[in-house]
């Protein structure tokens, strides 16, 4: 399946591009920001799918629609634009498009939209339905997806510009989300900030209370939690331990690098996100259960994701557009190598072990003594 996208804002454009593989997966999406370069393209291949923005730099929207429906009343074509107003929706419908959506838009009800004008059931190919290494494969070269109910992407750009936010700007943004709301008011609540006896009521006092840093974090985790989202038992439950053990993994890191006297803020993000890998192999293995009907083998499951977390979790660190920084901790998670000086590695390193229970290990002892940390107290602190 080939989608074309038309869309000058590059972060619109990624959303969209991650929406439809979403939707999609192993379609081949071209993303364009000119109406010339769209031109071009579509005559050079044809598109299965067209997504369109009205106002372009170098012209609109409608003149790209003119040219697709000269050559196909078929292919669906879906306008995503700012204006909302009557006379530009009609404007639009009069030269044959199938939907409009505007500006902003709801990612969940924009990703059903998209399944509506094309069901996954039909084969636009022309192709067998793909073997479950191909969809595998298909994921490792196009955006991913992840069906949490919160944008990871988005919080990771939250987290990167945390420094310029507060509780209230934070708050605002969340306020319609009762997922995060929840979310906020249950830690903020818990025993270790209970501490005046008074319980916090709105996002914005729970936010103040656990600070910014540990306010996006908990966010991310949320993101994280497709568990809920996997209709297959086995691999909602096997999405339950990748979750838990990546929070281990967050908190041991926390712990270790308080006791080094280092910020603990990332160090708990790529934890958080050191099973991303994990999770997108067990989306796609849903997707494969969607389209067979069948529910993978436990065996399955464990190769699929010893054959592919590694693949993919490169994948959606490029795509998340993931600082340096913080893509070589959660590689850290699965390795240092010996002449490794770097405090923050090994404390990710160490933290892993940990999380498996490996703090009497060979390696383990030995990353904490490197970074002064007694390894008795090390152990007691994460049980």
């Amino acid at each position: 399946m080939h989608v074309l996208i038309l869309e000058d804002d590059e972060l619109v454009g990624d959303l969209l591009e991650t929406v439809v593989a979403s939707a999609f997966p192993g379609a081949v999406i071209r993303i364009h920001t000119l109406v010339k370069e769209a031109l071009s393209s579509w005559h050079k291949q044809p598109a299965d799918l067209v997504i369109t923005d009205w106002n372009l730099p170098d012209g609109s929207g409608l003149d790209f629609i003119r040219s697709v429906r000269k050559a196909s009343r078929e292919v669906p074509v879906l306008m995503i634009s700012g204006r909302a107003d009557r006379d530009s929706i009609l404007a639009a419908a009069h030269l044959g498009i199938n939907g409009y959506v505007s500006k902003p838009f709801q990612v969940d009800s924009l990703h059903q939209r998209l399944l509506e004008l094309v069901p996954v059931s039909i084969d636009l190919d022309g192709s067998s339905s793909s073997s479950l290494e191909e969809k595998m494969e298909a994921a490792c070269n196009s955006a991913i997806q992840l069906p949490g109910e919160i944008d990871t992407a988005a919080l990771l750009n939250l987290i990167e510009k945390r420094d310029e936010l507060d509780a209230v700007t934070l708050a605002e943004q969340w306020k319609t989300d009762p997922a995060l709301s929840a979310k906020m008011l249950d830690v903020a609540n818990s025993a270790s900030f209970r501490r005046s006896g008074t319980p916090v009521k709105t996002v914005r006092e729970a936010i103040s209370a656990i600070g910014i840093a540990m306010a996006l974090n908990q966010a991310l985790a949320l993101s994280l939690d497709i568990a809920g989202r996997l209709s297959c038992q086995r691999l909602a439950e096997r999405a339950q331990v990748e979750q838990e053990q990546a929070l281990r993994v967050a908190e041991a890191a926390r712990g270790l690098a308080r006791k080094i006297g280092d910020a603990p803020a990332l160090y708990f993000t790529a934890g958080l996100l050191s099973r991303a890998g994990e999770l997108a192999a067990l989306k796609v293995l849903q997707n494969q259960c969607d389209e067979s009907g069948e529910p993978p083998e436990l065996e399955q499951i464990d190769s699929a994701i010893a054959q592919w977390a590694q693949k993919l979790g490169n994948q959606i660190k490029v795509q998340w557009r993931l600082p340096l920084q913080i893509r070589e901790l959660v590689g850290a998670v699965y390795f240092v190598g010996r002449s490794n000086t770097s405090q923050s590695k090994l404390v990710m390193r160490a933290a892993a072990l940990l999380a498996a229970d490996q703090a009497n290990s060979p390696e383990c002892r030995t990353l904490l003594r490197r970074l002064g940390i007694e390894h008795q107290e090390a152990a007691r602190d994460d049980t």
